[in-house]
């Protein structure tokens, strides 16, 4: 895996709250990949930073609640250029025995993707996300 990191997704509990005050207090736009289930904002010339329901995060990584669980409420994200190129990551990972929380598949938002743990339970989302192509 070539290494650089696409975007850091933050576990919010209110994502207006949080929408708004990365537009009003940090004065920053979103990105056109933001819709009303996810908000992007450009942190670098490489790098998004991403505001997701912290609940969702979790089911979506298929960890337990946010709540007293140790579950981290962000997650970094490897952005490749198709669902093929997540499925050898995987396949890869596997062999190696890393801690795999959610093997790749198509993903509602449109995209594919799968999660992994590092050994402090850090979560790795790998993923192929269409609409940012421009980040790989």
């Amino acid at each position: 895996m070539d290494q650089h990191i696409n975007y850091i997704t933050l576990g919010v509990t209110d994502l207006a709250a949080s929408r708004r005050f990365y537009q009003e207090v940090f004065g920053w736009r979103e990105t056109a990949a933001s819709n009303e289930h996810i908000a992007f904002f450009q942190a670098g010339s490489a790098l998004l930073l991403a505001l997701y329901p912290k609940d969702a995060l979790a089911h979506d990584a298929k960890v337990a609640d946010a709540c007293g669980s140790g579950f981290p409420r962000f997650t970094l994200a490897h952005n490749v250029g198709s669902p093929a190129e997540v499925d050898a990551l995987f396949a890869a990972l596997a062999e190696k025995k890393a801690r795999i929380l959610k093997p790749p598949q198509a993903v509602f938002w449109g995209g594919y993707s799968g999660y992994v743990a590092d050994p402090d339970g850090f979560l790795w989302e790998i993923a192929h996300n269409p609409f940012l192509e421009k980040l790989r």
